[in-house]
């Protein structure tokens, strides 16, 4: 069993969904965790996306931890397409999504421990689209790649990598509307937990996972490798 005695990890998007999931495991796991989340809970709160309430969350760890050992880039950015995303959501969520996990990394750097690591929550939208889905994926094909520059700048100081999450239920209140053709259309048979994400977060935070940087795991259950052509299985395209 992995144990994280000891150790400080800060979190961010940490009060629902799959933050909540890596929060809990690394706290179960012995770690000290810091979370943020723009909304009430017990919890930093406010929005990454905001340059000054970063610097707040970043001292205020600091000041309480001194020094960290892993940080996971999980806050969400909003998903709006090309039709009704304006310039400014754009923006916001590229700062949500891309300059908070760089500048959160580099105001944590200079206190990161012995075998520091960094775990960025991308997509597997950074590979495949739906229609109108512009700023999320955006946002997340952009961690992907800070990712790998990232593992390059800071190799001997923290090793860096990013998950990729599928479909994910994230629902808290148990009613996730999710059918049985939803799961079967993913070759695992299921639709993802945060768990599943979590599981991995931990595993690339700890040393068995001390010869893995600059990766992006996909975690979906298979779906970005399933092809599907007119007719199969039922699928139907309307022209």
């Amino acid at each position: 069993m992995i144990r994280m005695d000891d150790k400080v990890a800060v979190v961010t998007g940490g009060g629902h969904g799959i933050g909540k999931a890596i929060a809990g495991l690394f706290r179960k796991r012995g770690a000290t965790v810091y979370s943020i989340d723009r909304n009430p809970g017990d919890w930093f709160v406010g929005d990454v996306g905001d340059k000054e309430t970063l610097e707040r969350f970043a001292a205020d760890v600091i000041a309480k931890s001194g020094h960290v050992d892993y940080l996971i880039n999980n806050a969400p950015p909003m998903m709006k397409g090309i039709d009704e995303c304006s310039y400014e959501e754009f923006q916001n969520a590229l700062a949500v999504g891309v300059t908070a996990p760089f500048y959160l990394t580099k105001l944590l750097e200079p206190f990161f421990g012995k075998g520091a690591a960094v775990v960025n929550i991308s997509s597997s939208r950074d590979r495949m689209s739906q229609p109108q889905t512009e700023s999320y994926t955006a946002a997340k094909g952009g961690i992907a790649a800070l990712t790998h520059a990232m593992a390059i700048s800071l190799a001997g100081r923290a090793r860096v990598n990013s998950i990729s999450p599928g479909w994910i239920d994230t629902t808290d209140s148990g009613d996730s509307g999710i059918t049985e053709a939803d799961a079967l259309q993913q070759p695992a048979g299921r639709v993802g937990r945060p768990e599943d994400i979590a599981e991995m977060a931990l595993f690339l935070c700890s040393g068995k996972a001390g010869f893995i940087t600059g990766e992006n795991i996909c975690i979906d259950g298979g779906m970005t490798r399933l092809i599907i052509y007119h007719g199969d299985h039922g699928w139907t395209y309307e022209v």
